[in-house]
């Protein structure tokens, strides 16, 4: 028997206590019962989004959740400057062209950043740039963007700032309000450990104001139609009812476990791994600013990356991703998000030493385990 394991940088595992609340009989959106339900996760959304503002949910990936928040705030012919670096920074050039926006690619190499310079100058030479669009984690390199700079220098300009934190949400520290970040979307299936299915956006004033002056074609999407449902705790169409039960229980989890402390858990996972993947002669992907979600990985000389992920798969029972567009069979990525702890880490490592062994790669079995353990024992 082989225990199952998903590392993959999304979906992540779910954790029991969320699986034992969805699998409870369902209830009707209609009810007291939603009601109470939904005013309870209102509220625990904006302590995660760390916003005064209501967070709208929609029945949908996170892709859609992206689409939402250009529908909504952009009009057809708009420019906006795209932080692209990834393949989901080209998911927002692709969204932004099918619209009919004027984009404008800051684009950067795969496993690096833009730095926050480079937005301040487009704005400074396109000022009716209308927004900024950018990921705070790459999930398709591993990077993790400076959102914190990109709003500073966006802030003082007409334009809004509007993030994808599918994979940085409950992960990454992100402070909406207090940085000035106009939009921000996410999922369910990564930091807050639950299936996919329900995406979420939350819009500053500033973004709202937008909302009223849009005229991109919106009908599911129409955010402004959504929120005077929100504001009462209800359900404009029907919603995800079972994942919505069970984001009521990660809620609570989260906020047992406190914030700062769900970013400091990211943080040490992630140095472990890196340490890990490094002690086996390994070169990471995403150097500079690596994100704390996930962990890219060069493959060594010689060896497809696709065959590592196959491997780990067959031999070991272990889900971890390849490379996306043309990183594929380059890199493999190594998921510690959401329900993910210190052996999680230490099991996938030492079946990374394994499966390198049984593909040929040169090894000093016990590396990798023995240098994350040494972060794992530093103190807090």
């Amino acid at each position: 028997m082989k225990k199952y394991q998903l590392m993959a940088p999304g979906p992540t595992p779910v954790p029991s206590q969320a699986l034992l609340a969805m699998a409870q009989p369902m209830i009707h959106h209609r009810t007291p019962e939603y009601e109470a339900l939904f005013t309870e996760v209102r509220r625990g959304l904006a302590r995660i989004f760390q916003t005064q503002t209501d967070i709208v949910p929609l029945a949908c990936s996170g892709t859609g959740a992206m689409e939402a928040a250009v529908v909504n705030t952009l009009s057809a012919g708009d420019s906006v400057a795209v932080v692209r670096a990834g393949k989901f920074g080209e998911r927002w050039v692709e969204i932004g062209k099918a619209y009919g926006l004027n984009v404008i690619e800051l684009a950067a190499p795969f496993g690096q950043t833009v730095p926050a310079e480079r937005v301040r100058e487009a704005l400074g030479t396109t000022p009716s740039i209308k927004a900024v669009l950018t990921q705070h984690s790459e999930s398709s390199t591993g990077v993790l963007h400076d959102v914190r700079g990109f709003a500073a220098v966006t802030r003082p300009t007409d334009a809004i700032l509007i993030v994808d934190a599918v994979s940085s949400l409950a992960i990454a520290n992100l402070e909406m309000d207090a940085w000035g970040v106009d939009v921000v979307v996410a999922g369910s299936q990564k930091g807050l450990m639950l299936p996919p299915g329900l995406g979420l956006c939350a819009l500053s004033e500033r973004a709202w104001a937008r909302a009223k002056t849009s005229t991109l074609p919106k009908y599911y999407f129409n955010l402004t139609q959504e929120r005077a449902f929100v504001v009462k705790s209800e359900a404009h169409f029907t919603p995800v009812v079972s994942i919505i039960v069970g984001l009521r229980e990660v809620l609570r989890m989260l906020e047992a476990e406190g914030l700062p402390n769900v970013f400091k858990r990211h943080d040490r996972l992630a140095r472990a791994t890196r340490a890990g993947v490094e002690a086996l002669g390994l070169e990471l992907f995403a150097k500079a600013t690596p994100s704390p979600a996930l962990t890219s990985v060069h493959a060594p000389r010689g060896v497809d990356a696709e065959r590592i992920v196959a491997a780990f798969s067959k031999t070991h029972n272990i889900t971890i991703a390849g490379g996306q567009g043309e990183m594929k069979g380059r890199i493999f990525r190594l998921g510690h998000m959401g329900y993910a702890a210190e052996f999680d880490t230490i099991s996938a490592l030492a079946a990374l030493e394994q499966v390198l062994a049984e593909l040929g790669a040169p090894v000093d079995f016990g590396a990798s385990v023995q240098a994350a353990q040494k972060v794992f024992a530093e103190k807090p």
